[in-house]
């Protein structure tokens, strides 16, 4: 059965940085385009990030570019989110998705979810 696991959540100040990691198993992440989304209290799940399986090319929303790298390393089965220069509007519970393809940044249909690691972005 597939996994997802997200861990690197936690507090931190505005201006500051975490870089948020998602362990994968039960599958062949090489086979897959993987993308992190955000939930804030009271808002509906965004989609933020993407990246292919096929070439690695990555996909931010506006709200993140520039701020936010993701990467993939299908040797370990993991794929990170690194986020610099964090703002409190920043602040959701952050999840790890499988993807059989990226549709820009958005969620993608189909998705395969983990459970998620909260961020919170406060002074």
């Amino acid at each position: 059965q597939a996994q997802l696991v997200e861990s690197g959540g936690g507090l931190v100040q505005p201006g500051g940085s975490l870089r948020l990691s998602c362990v994968t198993s039960g599958f062949s992440l090489d086979l897959y385009a993987m993308g992190w989304a955000r939930q804030a209290p009271g808002r509906e799940r965004e989609g933020i990030s993407c990246i292919t399986h096929h070439d690695g090319t990555t996909h931010y929303a506006d709200s993140v570019k520039g701020r936010f790298t993701i990467s993939r390393d299908n040797a370990k089965n993991t794929v990170y989110l690194q986020m610099d220069d964090l703002k409190p509007e920043d602040t959701a519970v952050y999840f790890c998705a499988r993807y059989y393809y990226c549709t820009g940044s958005a969620i993608a249909p189909s998705a395969y979810w983990g459970q998620g690691t909260q961020v919170t972005v406060s002074s």
